[in-house]
């Protein structure tokens, strides 16, 4: 046998009222409650999507860790990277070297970021080679004079593959005539695209010795760029290799080098939970306002189970469980739609885009131009907890109401 609260709370939510206002308020407070988790749900979920793929992207062109002097430069980078090799989560390393200048092509200039690669040991530390759309990093040859551009800053050149640009050094060299920029003509030998606005249009990278040679420094490199087993290891590891390597080295990881746009993501994350998180809680408001005029309503029915021998208590369990049963359904509606729209987003937002002809990202503004999705059981479990609890919490004053009406003064006018 059910208990006798149970079997009439769940009788009171499915049967039909003399009321209908108090139906059509109850299923205002379940689509409420379900478009708030359902809100939630998918937020977070592009929340996460977005953290996940903007530290890919970085990652595609960026280390784990990074090693440099306090100048700017290392002298002896083999012996250094040798030392850094011997952590047991180190993979990899490559020197690199790191300068800046001006590209220019058929009237044409562009600023960027130039970094000095050795091809085959910058595969081992990165990515780029996985976002070549045309050429390959090898062909970056030492004496050859290749350049690698990113997508956007050879359209906006309107370069291919063969043309030849001017890279102009910021470093000058004294003349009869004044101080003149270094000039040197490079072929375009490959075109690579990470999907980060950032790097496709202001990195470009040549052979490490033709940026020795061209930006004069010799034998001496930049730094030495690592990649790890686990790269969530890498503040520990940047840490243990300060310490060892000592005072005269800076060494930092991917997170320091990218700290303001993962905090950046982290706060608009927490911040986008609480203020959605007030739309389930308007729909427990809605609960609450929906279970008082139930209350109200059935004061005649509450005065008989009074006078039948049903306790306060038993009373108040009944619109317990009554309002209960709102929030849980609202709630489950809510995860499967959330969870299915969170699911198919990729799918849902371009459909949008087509059909009204608009780009919510644009990539000249945005880092990532697609909306990304991704899912954690983690966030779904704690969202759908929380709902219940705001929900379960609604139905105490009008349990509590309910549990106080005098049977003989709701009987009096029947």
């Amino acid at each position: 046998m059910r208990p006798f609260e149970l079997f009439v709370g769940l009788r009171y939510t499915r049967a039909k009222r003399r009321n209908h206002f108090i139906s059509f308020i109850s299923l205002i407070s379940i689509a409420g409650m379900a478009l708030g988790v359902a809100a939630l749900i998918i937020v977070l979920s592009v929340m996460n999507g977005f953290q996940h793929t903007l530290r890919a992207r970085i990652l595609g062109v960026a280390a784990h860790v990074e090693i440099t002097g306090l100048d700017n430069t290392l002298s002896h980078w083999p012996t250094l990277a040798a030392v850094a090799n011997r952590n047991r989560e180190v993979v990899a390393s490559a020197p690199y070297v790191s300068a800046e200048g001006m590209l220019s092509y058929d009237g044409s200039v562009q600023g960027v970021a130039v970094r000095g690669v050795m091809p085959k040991e910058e595969d081992r530390v990165e990515d780029v080679s996985a976002h070549m759309k045309a050429g390959t990093l090898n062909d970056l040859r030492p004496g050859a004079f290749g350049i690698v551009l990113g997508s956007e800053l050879a359209r906006n050149l309107g370069v291919g593959l063969g043309d030849k640009v001017v890279l102009i050094t910021p470093q000058g060299q004294i003349t009869p005539a004044g101080i003149l920029p270094r000039l040197k003509e490079f072929q375009v030998v490959g075109i690579f695209e990470v999907g980060m606005y950032q790097y496709d249009s202001g990195l470009a990278l040549i052979n490490l010795q033709d940026a020795q040679k061209l930006y004069r420094l010799g034998s001496r490199v930049s730094g030495v760029r690592l990649r790890l087993k686990d790269l969530y290891q890498a503040p520990e590891v940047a840490s243990k290799l300060a310490t060892l390597l000592g005072p005269q080295y800076y060494v930092t990881d991917w997170t320091q080098q990218n700290a303001n746009f993962f905090r950046a993501v982290k706060i608009e994350k927490n911040v986008m939970f609480i203020i959605l998180l007030l739309i389930v809680a308007v729909a427990s408001f809605n609960i609450v306002s929906t279970l008082v005029m139930a209350v109200t309503d059935k004061q005649a029915d509450i005065a008989i189970l009074r006078t039948l021998g049903a306790s306060p208590g038993s009373i108040m369990k009944i619109f317990m469980i009554q309002g209960a049963v709102i929030g849980i359904v609202g709630t489950a509606l809510g995860i499967l739609g959330g969870v299915v729209i969170a699911l198919n987003i990729d799918v849902i937002v371009p459909a949008i885009e087509h059909t009204f002809g608009v780009h919510f990202l644009a990539k000249s503004v945005y880092y990532i131009s697609e909306l990304p999705s991704k899912l954690e059981a983690h966030d779904v479990i704690v969202i759908g907890i929380v709902s219940l609890i705001l929900s379960f919490v609604a139905t105490l004053y009008p349990s509590y109401r309910a549990a106080r009406v005098n049977p003989a003064e709701a009987l009096r006018y029947e």
